[in-house]
């Protein structure tokens, strides 16, 4: 009987699979629309009394999102002074909405890849999985990886689209 050989894991081929770099941990979202003093403005005293009596601490180790949803009028100092009280507590802090903060999250996770195990490396970047990525990771990936790598593709080692190829 013919051993049957495994041509894709001996293809040399490295997959990186985005699913593995979503960050770990609790998402929240701060909406400070409820803040605005008739809901057109904020109002600088009103505010950092609210900011003194709401207990930080329940966004312990959250990553936090923050924006208003009203159409009004927001100081940029307002979103500082809401980080400043977020910070000791809070994972991490993004101005914008939770898919902001997911896009950032995950820039942030390809930053931290070491780009030096990918060099005149054939890559393939899994496009099939249970979690929602991102349209802006698969973009950071291809920014981050292209400069050192051979090839890169986007799908499954058995069925894949080309991304990028070195020219030689």
């Amino acid at each position: 009987m013919e051993e049957i050989i495994n041509k894709v894991a001996s293809s040399g081929l490295v997959t990186i699979d985005p699913a593995t770099l979503v960050a770990s941990g609790t998402r929240s979202h701060l909406d400070i629309a409820d803040q605005l003093w008739q809901g057109l403005a904020l109002k600088e005293k009103d505010f950092r009394e609210w900011l003194k009596n709401t207990d930080w601490s329940v966004f312990q180790n959250h990553h936090v999102s923050i924006s208003c949803s009203a159409d009004a009028i927001i100081p940029p100092w307002s979103f500082m002074l809401l980080a400043s009280a977020l910070q000791p507590f809070a994972a991490s802090i993004v101005v914008g909405s939770p898919e902001d903060l997911e896009a950032e999250l995950f820039r942030r996770a390809v930053k931290a890849i070491p780009t030096e195990e990918y060099r005149d490396a054939r890559i393939v970047i899994k496009g099939c999985g249970d979690i929602a990525l991102p349209k802006s990771a698969y973009v950071d990936l291809v920014n981050h990886l292209q400069p050192l790598s051979k090839s890169i593709m986007f799908g499954e080692p058995c069925s894949t689209v080309p991304v990028f190829k070195k020219r030689t």
